[in-house]
């Protein structure tokens, strides 16, 4: 028998005849809206919503983000831009809003754990155990951060979340609710320490979780690190991600003469020999019929022996990766010791290890993603994107939001990631060879909500330059150009270059000369989206 259920109609029984006794809309009001209540459905995570500091401001103003260009990185010509948001991350979420919806691939996040260990603030008050409403605050503050992140994601993206036991059950949960327990993948298990630590109830726990939820299309995720072997696709072949494997097998030229043969490359002549121990593992008809169907990998140098594709979608369904699969990356100490390399000293607490992060980017099948970390904390996923494009020559970009709470985003994210691109430390020394990329730096900054429309109108525009290279992870230059005024139409065109791409302001309007002027030069004509603060400007107008 269901208790609440039984109890529940209990109840709904005396208001629906205390109500047949009222008079009053009041009291009827009130009534319909405790039945409501009771009626509403009672499976899932409940706790007292709390407000935050972060939601009033918003109250009275508009967040915008501002460009510092004293921390621009341009190390990669070719290639387009990674971003670093500093300010409070509801703030940036919300802004990302306008210009990724439904257009992240992979989001990472280490959030606080709520130890009750000063690990967690919450509306500018650090939440200790002796808080009755600790676990209430941190519900409440990821909610509003994960809502908004499910609608950044692509309709095939996924989500990795660190946690530990600490706010584990109710993630799960939460996660659950906003995500959709069908696209619930796994609480993969990481070990995240090899020696002992404090003993809580005679155990000594040396693991964290690592909750995965993947959107509409699973296809694209999971299974991409088997056996410790990367599969991937770097020539898009329709047959899915794939590895090498070896081509030869333990047999001697006597034994097996008819695999024993020189095999060309058809596309560079170059020709291979296998050893006398160890011959090919086809004869030659097979091994040409493997070639036409393109499943041979040839290296560039002749010291290197061909390989095998052997795709993913082949293997047994017994090779799918466990829910612990995440073995063979670092601890914690790793992280450590990446921190102290750059500074010198532990100047960031308990970093993940930059090949946890990378492991969990590999299972995706594509290196040409755009990766959001809005608990950015060192910038451990920034590192893990650069290295991971220097290993598959990726195309992979990153967003990250942190606060600056203590200086951190201005003290150690952004000097580890320029130190990280740069090869240079910031005492002058060498760290490395370098990773080069491009990197904007972005402060969030308020804007009143409540000037004259036409005032605010032009405060927002000021701003506009930020949203527009933000959504294109391109910087505004020679090639990118925005027109905001049409004063600048004619003096934009005759110093346009070839082929460059033109931002036009919604209220911008170029006629049929000016449109054909561009066009000639082959320049692409783009018109600024009205929706980076058009909600905000009718607010304000109405």
């Amino acid at each position: 028998m269901n208790l609440s259920k039984a109890k529940r109609e209990k109840m709904l029984e005396f208001l629906s005849q205390l109500k047949n006794q009222q008079t009053d809309e009041t009291s009827i009001h009130t009534i319909n809206e405790i039945e409501q209540a009771l009626t509403e459905k009672k499976y899932g995570l409940v706790w007292e919503e709390h407000t935050e500091s972060t939601v009033d401001i918003l109250k009275d103003n508009i967040p915008v983000f501002s460009q510092d260009n004293t921390k621009s990185i341009n190390s990669n010509p070719d290639d387009g831009y990674n971003f670093l948001l500093e300010g409070d991350n509801l703030h940036s979420l919300l802004l990302l809003e306008k210009t990724h919806s439904r257009k992240i691939d992979v989001i990472y996040i280490d959030p606080p754990y709520n130890t009750g260990n000063k690990d967690f603030v919450y509306s500018d008050q650090i939440v200790g155990n002796e808080d009755a409403f600790r676990h209430s605050k941190w519900i409440s503050f990821m909610r509003r951060r994960l809502v908004i992140a499910r609608r950044l994601l692509t309709d095939d993206g996924i989500i990795f979340i660190s946690i530990d036991d600490n706010e584990f059950a109710p993630l799960r949960l939460l996660c659950d609710e906003v995500f959709g327990a069908e696209r619930f993948i796994t609480a993969a298990v990481w070990k995240r320490r090899a020696s002992s630590a404090m003993a809580s109830r005679n155990i000594s726990v040396d693991h964290e979780y690592v909750l995965i939820y993947c959107m509409e299309k699973r296809e694209r995720f999971f299974g991409q690190v088997k056996d410790n072997k990367v599969y991937s696709n770097p020539d898009n072949d329709p047959r899915g991600p794939w590895t090498t494997g070896d081509l030869t097998v333990g047999m001697t030229s006597e034994m097996r003469p008819n695999q024993y043969y020189d095999l060309k490359d058809p596309s560079t002549g170059k020709v291979y020999k296998p050893s006398k121990s160890r011959v090919w593992s086809y004869i030659p008809s097979s091994m040409d019929k493997l070639i036409a169907e393109n499943r041979i990998v040839f290296p560039k140098s002749t010291d290197r022996r061909p390989m095998k594709k052997r795709f993913l979608s082949e293997l047994k369904s017994d090779t799918n990766p466990m829910s612990s699969w995440i073995t063979n990356v670092g601890l914690n100490t790793e992280g450590t010791k990446t921190i102290k390399s750059i500074f010198g000293s532990t100047v960031f607490s308990y970093p993940k290890p930059v090949s946890l992060i990378k492991y969990l980017i590999q299972q995706v099948n594509s290196n040409d993603c755009t990766v959001l970390d809005f608990f950015a904390g060192s910038g451990t996923t920034g590192a893990a994107v650069l290295e991971l494009n220097k290993e598959d020559n990726g195309k992979r970009k990153f967003i990250l939001c942190t606060n600056n709470e203590n200086n951190l985003c201005e003290t150690v994210t952004y000097p580890r990631l320029k130190t990280i691109i740069s090869g240079i430390r910031g005492d002058g020394s060498v760290y490395s060879d370098g990773l080069p990329a491009n990197l904007l730096y972005y402060n969030t900054k308020m804007i009143k909500r409540y000037p004259k429309i036409d005032s605010l109108r032009e405060l927002t525009l000021e701003h506009t330059r930020e949203m527009i290279q933000l959504e294109n992870m391109q910087i505004l230059d020679r090639l990118h150009v925005a027109i905001f005024d049409e004063e600048e139409i004619e003096e934009t065109i005759i110093n346009s270059q070839p082929n460059s791409t033109i931002y036009v302001a919604s209220d911008v309007f170029l006629n049929n000369k000016q449109l054909n002027s561009l066009e000639e030069k082959g320049c692409d004509v783009v018109m600024v989206p009205d929706y980076y603060f058009n909600y905000e400007l009718k607010e304000v107008g109405e």
